[in-house]
């Protein structure tokens, strides 16, 4: 093609989203737009009091825009999505959500666009989803003529579900590393600010307070390592529907002045500067942002290989990685990296050596913008296969 690609960007998110709208809102913002002109499109339910991805997005260069839906059911999207693409030419519309999945495939039958997905995983805890939606986003994703899974587990889940193998590619997450970097004379501003002493070992844990990171499996772990070692004092940043269970279990363990939940913070760069060491450990991940942002801060890391977690973060090279839900595991790891940290700083510094190279925004964009080009040369050629040619 002589002119740029026209992409839309799709998804459906409430409050104030996670790891895919970096993802999206970075990735949009860096592409080249002599080649590809991305068009970013939120689905936004207007009982929402907290959704705040257009505040996100006002800070970058982009072309970001908003359907505002009555409630989730409001089939209206469909004719205004359809009016998006219309007017703005749009050649490929790229899915990120269940919802956008849906939507894309249908405008997909009336309007001549190729439809995609990145499946970030399947993470709910509602029966609906559970039972419902999510087997249906994977039944439908089946029939999508490329499928970008963030983990080797999506992957398999994706094939397992039906769809071919040569059309589900694993693109690992990226992290745009000149972003992040540590600076060591911050250290000791930022700790204070937290009331951290001298002598006093911060570990921190980053992620939304929801059942599948397992911050309940933390705290005990923790309070272990505590009964052990009277320095350590946790740090977990977030918010989400377990954040009542969790302030219970604070209470229960007689963590309340060693733990600190601190809720959504804007500032998690700043914080890390305070810790000594980034947990994480959850049951279920894609491809952890909070862990690729750590890795390239240069916090050292323990991590349960959760999704694509042990893709990213090698074992014994750029951190340590344990097994999901073991809490014996999980504490041997925590005292080993506290205990032997100049081992502890070689990992980080190699895993800043990864964000650097296999895992930079530059490489992974470079592996979508391919896939675009694939998608879009497929179409235009006479004899491209059924299952890549929308129909009109």
């Amino acid at each position: 093609m002589t002119r740029a690609v026209r992409v839309l960007e799709l998804r459906s998110v409430r409050g104030t989203g996670g790891g895919p709208e970096k993802t999206i809102l970075l990735g949009s913002a860096r592409t080249d737009p002599q080649r590809f002109a991305i068009t970013v499109c939120y689905l936004r339910d207007r009982r929402d009091p907290i959704f705040n991805v257009d505040r996100q997005a006002s800070a970058l260069p982009l072309d970001y825009i908003e359907i505002v839906e009555a409630h989730s059911f409001d089939w209206s999207v469909f004719r205004r999505l359809r009016r998006v693409v219309r007017e703005r030419g749009i050649d490929i519309i790229h899915a990120h959500d269940y919802k956008a999945n849906l939507l894309a495939w249908l405008v997909a039958r009336v309007e001549p666009v190729v439809p995609m997905s990145t499946a970030h995983g399947w993470t709910g805890h509602s029966g609906r989803e559970r039972f419902l939606y999510y087997p249906l986003d994977k039944l439908l994703l089946s029939r999508f003529p490329r499928v970008i899974g963030v983990s080797s587990d999506v992957r398999r889940e994706l094939t397992r579900h039906g769809a071919a193998p040569e059309r589900v590619v694993t693109v690992l997450n990226g992290i745009d590393h000149t972003a992040f970097g540590r600076d060591h004379s911050r250290q000791r501003q930022v700790r204070q600010a937290l009331g951290l002493a001298d002598g006093d070992l911060a570990i921190g844990a980053v992620g939304r307070l929801e059942p599948q990171k397992r911050f309940d499996l933390l705290l005990e772990a923790f309070a272990e390592l505590r009964a052990a070692n009277r320095r350590v004092v946790l740090f977990v940043v977030g918010d989400g529907s377990a954040k009542d269970a969790l302030a219970a279990d604070v209470a229960r363990l007689g963590l309340g002045n060693v733990c600190r939940l601190l809720g959504h913070r804007t500032d998690v760069v700043s914080l890390h500067h305070a810790f000594d060491l980034f947990v994480q450990s959850s049951d279920y991940e894609g491809t952890p942002n909070a862990v690729l942002e750590a890795m390239a801060l240069e916090t050292p890391i323990v991590a349960t290989a959760a999704g694509g977690t042990a893709e990213i973060l090698r074992d014994q090279i750029d951190g340590l990685v344990v097994p999901i839900g073991d809490r014996a595991s999980l504490v041997r790891a925590m005292r080993a990296a506290l205990d032997d940290r100049a081992a502890a700083a070689s990992r980080a510094t190699s895993a800043r050596r990864r964000v650097e190279t296999d895992l930079s925004f530059d490489t992974r964009m470079q592996s979508v913008e391919s896939i675009y080009l694939e998608l879009m040369e497929n179409r235009d050629r006479p004899t491209a296969a059924p299952a890549l040619t929308a129909r009109t």
